[in-house]
């Protein structure tokens, strides 16, 4: 029968080499030692009393030879059981840890972590232990979170439709053409944030259907900006796209999908009567669209929170005027599932900023001289 634990099967090894070397030691021994004996003594040839004396001295020594490998072969297997047990006990020993620990995570206890102070391969397999842990831990922080976002973002349209339809049954709250509105809005606003959760969630476990083909940025970003082009003019605002042509292979669809919620979020930003420009450019090999405005800017720790679902840089901004906050969730999600990144660069409160997205770069750009890479971010 086979020992399941490892410190049993360490053990089991260790004595297993220790008899093969004592085996091959005792075989060798009683094989030729005889022989080199024999040698040894001397004795001549046809000399009758020699030969009987050299026979029973032989055979002495191999009587005290098997003794001797006996002895030997008990003291080591002894020595070998007591060091094995002491090399298994220090090999298995953070195994058995990691074991422990694994476990505790499965129960649900994610802050777990593992000693990595252990030399090795036992450090490295701690140490990608421990980001497991980590990633698991951070994992499920972000569901607890977004459970709690969502039930909170939900509560509002959903106690506004309750006390409207509460108030139309008791007919305290008379039918109208306002009333359907504010309702017709309210569902419309719980049906655009149900689909903006499910595209993050399908964009953030790789579940959109991507169909990546060679385009041009620039082209497909002048696009976009056309629709806003008449909801800009509104408030006085010009929408400004230098010149340019950039090869990207992305997505044609969720490319315009990030321009669109950058476009979207630069117009919410600006001020009347301010510009926002668009640029496509090169850098490092790769495509990248950007946009800038003139808003109020964010700080260093507001850079990356931005991404985050249903963050808000104005507290006060309800979400009927600001959105639902998962627009540049989804934009990360994208970029990344395409291949590319998205980030945002501000030079802090006051100064705009600018949302940009990296994208590989399409055939045709990537057979362009390397002086096309020269251009800059603004």
């Amino acid at each position: 029968m086979v020992p399941r634990s490892l410190r049993a099967r360490l053990l089991a090894a260790f004595v297993a080499v220790a008899v093969a070397a004592l085996g091959t030691v005792g075989v060798a021994v009683l094989l030729v030692g005889p022989h080199y004996f024999s040698e040894a003594m001397g004795h001549l040839p046809g000399d009758p009393m020699g030969l009987a004396m050299g026979m029973a001295t032989q055979m002495a020594f191999v009587d005290a030879m098997r003794r001797a490998l006996l002895a030997a072969t008990v003291i080591a297997l002894v020595t070998a059981a007591v060091v094995s047990i002491a090399v298994a006990a220090r090999i298995a020993r953070p195994v058995t840890r990691l074991a422990d620990a694994s476990r505790r995570i499965a129960a649900g206890h994610y802050a777990e972590r593992v000693d990595t102070a252990e030399p090795g391969e036992i450090a490295e397999l701690a140490t990608s232990f421990n980001d497991m842990a980590a990633s698991l831990e951070a994992t499920e922080r972000r569901r607890i979170q977004l459970v709690g976002d969502v039930a909170h973002e939900l509560r509002t349209p959903l106690s506004t439709l309750d006390g409207y339809l509460e108030g139309l049954e008791d007919g305290v709250i008379a039918p109208s053409a306002q009333t359907w509105h504010l309702l017709r809005a309210e569902t419309a606003r719980l049906t655009r944030m149900v689909n903006e959760l499910a595209e993050l969630w399908r964009a953030e476990s790789h579940q959109l259907p991507l169909h990546g083909e060679d385009l041009d940025a620039a082209e497909l970003a002048r696009e976009v900006a056309a629709r806003f082009v008449p909801q800009a003019a509104c408030r006085g605002i010009a929408i400004e796209i230098p010149e340019s042509h950039v090869a990207v292979t992305a997505d044609r669809d969720r490319v315009a999908q990030i321009v669109s919620n950058y476009l979207s979020n630069a117009l919410r930003h600006s001020p009347d009567g301010a510009a926002i420009e668009v640029r496509a450019y090169t850098a490092g090999g790769r495509g990248r669209l950007s946009v800038t405005d003139h808003g109020p800017g964010l700080a260093a720790e507001q850079l990356e929170a931005v991404f985050e679902r249903f963050y808000r840089v104005d507290p006060a901004r309800t979400r009927a005027d600001g959105g639902a906050g998962i627009g540049l969730a989804i934009v990360r999600a994208l970029a990344d599932a395409m291949g590319g990144r998205a980030w945002a660069e501000s030079g802090g409160p006051g100064t705009g900023t600018t949302f940009i997205v990296d994208l590989p770069a399409g055939l045709t750009e990537s057979r362009r001289p390397a002086t096309g890479d020269a251009s800059v971010a603004p």
